[in-house]
């Protein structure tokens, strides 16, 4: 986005007694950063001369939103506010996703952050739900992200759901102390990057952690009471460990017990060490009739006590949304019937992430 203008000026006098006034280009309401810059010319201390060069930014609400590089969201949050509040992703290490290598991972400027709230507060004043992009916002030191939602709650009072991305590494880092203080501010919930349950596959892809501490920190979110959406991905195993990776990956969930599902297809993306693995034939993904039945190993395996399961995501074949434990039956029946070729599986030119 177009930030607004830079003025800058100079001025000459006695250390510390100056002033300027810098004139707002764009006229409208927001924050000032500046930088300045200091050259002594003169040798007397009395006398000394300093020429500054103010450089102002004013970041105003005027703007619309400052959205940064390639952003993305779950799905589910297509009706939500997107309040981007960090770049790129703090892990940026998993071996099949090339969402954030454009990006260096930094928290965005407080500033930024409420002139955004601001625009929302004024043209999304329906929107009931908000999101925080981008990757991993749960990183954000507790005092800072807790200063983001209570200027959300101030300017969007409307606004009864906050949700984010979440890993391993920014869940431990808040204690259940912080988790139920950011609850109370409406954060209600985690898009949390499960993957598999295979902890041999987990070191391959580099997720940075063990299955065991990934269910340890998935409960701690719901002890929280913070809903759990955690995401799995269909054929991360490649062919050779396709089952194996489905049946750890549902006895991971049934431990877990997240509050839904979301089972995604890989999508090998080039520049990814995955798509490298691929294009040296030391990875190969399950044909179509393999990814089906590795989704049905995985509901098979897969034992919530009241939550859902949903792979109708655009990069699987088979679209399907089952409400555990009920209707787990139901959706392996389908699955029967499209690998006897009873059902209509979505097309190639139709899968995208």
């Amino acid at each position: 986005m177009k930030m607004a203008g830079v003025t800058y000026g100079m001025f000459t006098g006695q250390a510390g007694r100056a002033s300027i006034r810098p004139r707002r280009e764009n006229g409208g309401r927001g924050g000032i950063r500046s930088r300045f810059s200091t050259w002594d010319t003169g040798k007397d201390s009395s006398r000394v001369i300093r020429i500054r060069r103010l450089s102002v930014s004013i970041v105003s609400e005027d703007e619309g939103m400052h959205y940064e590089g390639y952003c993305i969201r779950p799905p589910s949050e297509a009706d939500s506010i997107l309040l981007q509040v960090t770049l790129g992703c703090s892990h940026n290490r998993c071996t099949f996703c090339g969402t954030y290598r454009d990006k260096r991972f930094k928290i965005k400027e407080d500033e930024i952050i409420l002139s955004d709230i601001r625009y929302a507060a004024r043209h999304m004043s329906k929107e009931d739900r908000l999101f925080l992009m981008d990757g991993d916002a749960l990183i954000i030191p507790q005092k800072r992200l807790v200063w983001i939602l209570e200027r959300i709650r101030e300017y969007l009072p409307q606004v009864r759901r906050v949700g984010a991305y979440a890993n391993v590494k920014s869940i431990r880092k808040k204690s259940p102390e912080d988790l139920a203080q950011l609850r109370r501010l409406n954060l209600g919930i985690l898009h949390y990057g499960v993957e598999t349950g295979d902890d041999e596959i987990r070191e391959a892809i580099r997720k940075g952690s063990t299955a065991a501490t990934c269910i340890e920190m998935g409960r701690r979110l719901k002890e929280a009471d913070i809903q759990v959406w955690a995401t799995v991905l269909l054929g991360i195993g490649g062919r050779e460990k396709s089952l194996r990776h489905a049946r750890a990956t549902g006895e991971l969930l049934s431990a877990m017990d997240p509050d839904f599902v979301g089972a995604l297809t890989v999508m090998l993306i080039p520049g990814t060490p995955l798509h490298r693995d691929f294009i040296n034939g030391t990875f190969r993904l399950p044909d179509q009739d393999g990814l089906l039945r590795e989704l049905r190993e995985m509901i098979a395996c897969t034992d919530l006590s009241r939550g859902y399961f949903f792979a109708n995501h655009a990069s699987n074949y088979l679209p399907i949304k089952a409400k555990l434990p009920g209707g787990k039956q139901k959706a392996l029946d389908l699955i029967d019937a499209a690998l006897r070729g009873e059902v209509h599986l979505r097309p190639e030119w139709m899968r995208a992430l």
